[in-house]
């Protein structure tokens, strides 16, 4: 059975601000030091997945920027543009339904565009494995990252406990972001994992639990039929995909099906979702610092420090995030990094776009 990955790269990464910018968003970043995070993700990917057979679902305000940003070898043709953002849920049956009617069934990978994996080899054994298991059943599969410590920023997967399906498991239910008490409890228990965002299925799977979950998304891209690959999907799109439903595939559709899987997998991922996770792509230095910046410190201990040209002088700063950048500078307790989100709410309610 053919394989597909399809990439969403429509997000905004509003914690990763003032860095992440509409138009530049965290996917586009090269936090790493090696390329862009999409393009990570991709090439990631490339010795299961070809770039031919890999789909990357972003939004218009961002096209043109992921256009030039892409993988030279990337086919220009495999980006597919939402008129509008409408959460996972509409991104992943429009990309399903693009594939379908080009190639017909298949395994479809889906990946976010923004996370990190430090170990590459034992990432593509795992999701080969998913795969085979996706080919052999009816249902979705995702990808149970295995904690290491009780995070409060991750959502859960609770698992039954026993395999069903080879290394996989039945998924029991999804947990939002806990306080610290219920975190502790999670990791001791043994049966919950951090939520990837990774899911496994067949276009034929995800087209019928669509139709069976979420009917009036299914039915609104159905217009579109046989007409995906055509030069009418661009108007047709328009018109009907501010209407459908902004919903996450996570809430649609796995939270209500009873036959989910989880694989359980440990190859160092981390979603880089705020400034305080910046710890998983640079060590820290020997006062517990994460410094991308030029940095004079005196008596400055576990902060994360990332700026430009200029240099950042500190003293007496402790469990503190800086980020320097042309038009804005953020400070804020490392404990407080998950709400550098609420900034973004408060610039766009005020009406401060050039900051956005």
């Amino acid at each position: 059975m053919e394989k597909y990955s399809v990439v969403m790269a429509g997000g905004g990464g509003t914690r990763f601000w003032p860095l992440s910018r509409q138009d530049i968003p965290k996917q586009l970043l090269n936090l790493s030091g090696n390329d862009i995070m999409i393009n990570e993700t991709i090439k990631r990917c490339e010795n299961l997945i070809p770039v031919e057979k890999t789909f990357i679902v972003t939004n218009k305000q961002q096209a043109d920027k992921m256009d030039s940003s892409l993988l030279q070898n990337m086919p220009r043709s495999n980006i597919l543009i939402e008129p509008v953002g409408r959460n996972t849920a509409p991104c992943i049956l429009f990309a399903a339904m693009h594939i379908y009617e080009k190639y017909g069934d298949g395994v479809i990978c889906v990946f976010p565009s923004d996370h990190i994996i430090t170990n590459s080899n034992k990432f593509l054994e795992a999701l080969e494995i998913a795969i085979q298991i996706a080919a052999e059943v009816d249902t979705v599969l995702t990808l149970g990252i295995k904690p290491t410590y009780p995070s409060t920023g991750y959502g859960y997967i609770k698992s039954t406990g026993e395999p069903v399906h080879g290394r996989a498991y039945r998924l029991e239910r999804f947990v939002e972001k806990p306080n610290l008490e219920w975190a502790r409890e999670y990791l001791r228990s043994g049966q919950y994992y951090w939520n990837s965002g990774i899911f496994i299925w067949k276009v034929s799977v995800i087209l019928k639990l669509f139709q069976r979950f979420l009917p009036r998304i299914h039915n609104g891209l159905k217009e579109i039929e046989g007409k995906f690959c055509g030069v009418e999907a661009v108007s047709l799109l328009e018109r009907i995909y501010p209407s459908l439903d902004s919903i996450s595939v996570d809430y649609g559709i796995l939270e209500r099906l009873d036959e989910a899987l989880v694989m359980p997998v440990d190859f160092g991922w981390n979603d880089v979702g705020s400034w305080d996770t910046l710890g998983s792509i640079f060590p820290a230095d020997d006062n517990g610092n994460i410094l991308k910046a030029e940095h004079l410190g005196i008596d400055t201990k576990e902060s994360i420090i990332y700026g430009g040209k200029k240099l950042i002088a500190t003293i007496g700063i402790y469990n503190t995030v800086i980020v320097d950048t042309d038009d804005a500078l953020l400070i804020c307790s490392r404990e407080r990094s998950q709400d550098v989100k609420y900034i973004v709410d408060h610039l766009r309610e005020h009406g401060k776009t050039e900051l956005l």
